[in-house]
């Protein structure tokens, strides 16, 4: 009786929705129903004007009296009312709209979880790296990568995988600071050898499969792979060719240089040495002799 509110009756959006859409489809089918009975009504009062009253009378296009034409344009646009109205409504009324909304939507979301998905795999892969550099900054510390290496003033290291020159001190040297520990190299250095030499554990880096070695001769397909397989030498050395000593210097800790002080033709080179990440340590020089034809000088390097 007093302040009792009626029961108001609730409609869903989609209830509402569909409500609306029907009242739409009715309104366009009264739009064109009011069009057809105007079509007709017109296209008889343009027969009767120029029959009956006489207006146009004389006006012809090709023989064809004009009202023919008026008719005739009259309903093509009817008919391209009723298309819309039967097939583009059907097609791509507000049903199709909301089809190809929700195709946009589900490739948009197909794409974020892509997007997602990539993320994520590079998240993981960054991990993966600093932990990796983590893990090589902690080995680093007892161990110290180097590079041994004989050079001409204009970097010549080598000529049809031979050496240029031939300097005992130089080779003495060598064979002094790789005594006992890993010497890492590509297969055309190692094949240069008439054997493995001896107190060394050879690391060979090819990609070639089922490559022949000698027992004791580590065989891998990448230097990062042959750095760590020389992980628990205290000073693993990098002893070429140019390709593995171009590679080298990113990760390398000191380089053993010899510096021949001359220019050779050659068809290797070693890398130009910056100045602004390698320090000069020591720098030893020996002049030409009886037993040495090429003046040189031993420098040491340490990265900065």
């Amino acid at each position: 009786m007093f302040g009792k509110k009626k029961d108001v009756p609730q409609i869903d959006k989609e209830q509402l929705e569909l409500i609306q859409n029907a009242q739409r489809r009715v309104n366009q089918k009264k739009r064109l129903y009011i069009h057809f009975v105007i079509f007709l009504i017109g296209s008889l009062f343009l027969i009767l004007a120029n029959l009956v009253l006489g207006i146009g009378k004389d006006l012809k296009l090709f023989d064809i009296n004009w009202f023919v034409f008026a008719i005739l344009l009259w309903l093509f646009l009817f008919l391209y009312h009723t298309f819309n109205v039967f097939v583009t409504h059907k097609f791509m009324g507000k049903q199709w709209e909301q089809e190809q909304l929700d195709k946009l939507t589900a490739q948009q979301q197909l794409r974020i979880e892509k997007l997602k998905q990539k993320f994520i795999k590079e998240e993981t892969l960054m991990a993966q790296s600093e932990a990796y550099n983590e893990t090589k900054a902690v080995s680093k510390k007892n161990s110290e990568l180097t590079i041994i290496v004989a050079a001409g003033e204009n970097d010549a290291i080598g000529k049809d995988n031979k050496l240029i020159w031939h300097l005992r001190d130089d080779l003495k040297r060598f064979k002094s600071l790789t005594n006992g520990h890993h010497i890492i190299m590509g297969r055309k250095t190692f094949e240069s050898f008439p054997k493995p030499l001896p107190n060394r554990t050879h690391v060979v880096i090819t990609r070639q499969e089922n490559y022949q070695v000698p027992n004791g001769v580590f065989l891998v397909n990448s230097l990062e792979e042959a750095i760590d397989t020389a992980e628990n030498d205290r000073q693993p050395f990098i002893i070429g060719g140019g390709d593995i000593y171009k590679q080298a210097m990113n990760f390398a800790d000191k380089i053993e240089l010899t510096r021949v002080h001359e220019n050779f033709e050659a068809d290797t080179l070693f890398p130009k040495i910056d100045t602004a990440i390698w320090e000069e340590t020591n720098n030893t020089f020996h002049d030409v002799d009886d037993k040495h034809e090429h003046a040189f000088s031993f420098l040491t390097y340490v990265k900065k």
